[in-house]
């Protein structure tokens, strides 16, 4: 008997096939799935020409910060100057003030102004009647939305030592006029009471969705079992909403070091510029108003090597403590 032998031709597997035929047909799997999904990508492509353009791009600008940058040269033809601005920081007798201010406006922001969103969602989502439910969130809103011109021109308004409001109820009740914007010791509770006065309606959107999604079955059950509303939120609100407020946490973490120069502005003067002295506002007087250019670039540059650092950091932290992080 005799054996037939298997005159099959084998087709080549993928991995073997040359460069050329596994380049094109990735680019006609590429080209079917943009045909496939074009109109999820043509509303996406606003948002990403939007980062290329505004974000990405100016990233070149950080090469100023090792150059001595000239306006007339351009920033290709300028003299490469390595790391003298950033030693120029580091050894400015600005440098541990403007850290300093930085890190105790954020930290004293944070352990401030974090919990205030997550307890205002909380009592917000317990609220069963719905107009009046609607007109707080209305008005929790109102203020993230007013231009921080305007914000301190109320605070100056509102904290004059002869007609302000804030020194017209002390007086009703004895006490004397306080220059609330010309004393050090008042600046940074001005400046973080009313950056939560002002963001913290607009904040707990987040807490709010991540509430609803929340099976209303275990607010049953624990209400069965004869669970108060404080043990209903520390046993079963808290839990649910945790990732969200882990994952926002981190996020905060990561601009730790970016204290918005606006509002700084607007508010300080000579006499308070020792409290109120930031990385941001000290690269805005160098860099744009004095014109050191490379200076300012190379703070800003030092400031967003340290966000990074510490977004990661926070982010490593989060996922090895509660297995949620952003990546």
């Amino acid at each position: 008997m005799t054996v037939q032998a298997n005159t099959a031709v084998k087709q080549p597997s993928p991995k073997k096939l040359p460069f050329k035929a596994r380049l094109m047909k990735s680019l006609r799997l590429l080209w079917k799935n943009i045909k496939r999904d074009k109109a999820l990508l043509l509303i996406v492509l606003p948002v990403v020409v939007h980062y290329l353009v505004f974000v990405y791009y100016p990233m070149y600008g950080n090469i100023i910060a090792f150059k001595n940058y000239s306006p007339v040269l351009g920033i290709s033809g300028s003299e490469w100057v390595g790391f003298k601005y950033f030693e120029q920081f580091f050894t400015s007798p600005y440098f541990f003030r403007v850290l300093r201010n930085t890190l105790l406006i954020s930290i004293y922001s944070l352990i401030w102004a974090f919990p205030v969103p997550i307890i205002f969602a909380l009592a917000l989502n317990d609220l069963r009647n719905g107009p009046f439910k609607r007109i707080v969130q209305t008005v929790s809103y109102i203020p993230y939305f007013i231009s921080t011109v305007i914000i301190c021109g109320l605070l100056v308004n509102f904290l004059s030592p002869s007609s302000g409001i804030i020194n017209t109820i002390i007086q009703m009740f004895g006490g004397d006029p306080i220059n609330f914007l010309m004393e050090p010791s008042w600046f940074r509770t001005i400046f973080i009471a009313s950056g939560i006065w002002q963001g913290f309606g607009w904040s707990s959107i987040i807490y709010l969705a991540a509430l609803t999604g929340i099976n209303p079955e275990l607010y049953e059950a624990a209400t069965v079992d004869g669970a108060t509303k404080l043990q209903q939120i520390l046993h079963v609100s808290i839990p649910c909403i945790l990732p969200t407020i882990v994952v926002i946490f981190v996020m905060n973490i990561g601009t730790l070091m970016s204290v918005g120069y606006e509002k700084l502005i607007l508010l300080y003067n000579p006499i308070t510029l020792d409290v109120a002295d930031v990385i941001s506002s000290y690269v805005y007087r160098t860099g744009l108003v004095e014109g050191n250019y490379s200076f300012g670039s190379a703070v800003g540059l030092f400031n967003s090597v340290v966000n990074l650092i510490l977004v990661v950091a926070a982010n490593k932290a989060s996922k090895k403590l509660t297995d949620v992080s952003l990546w």
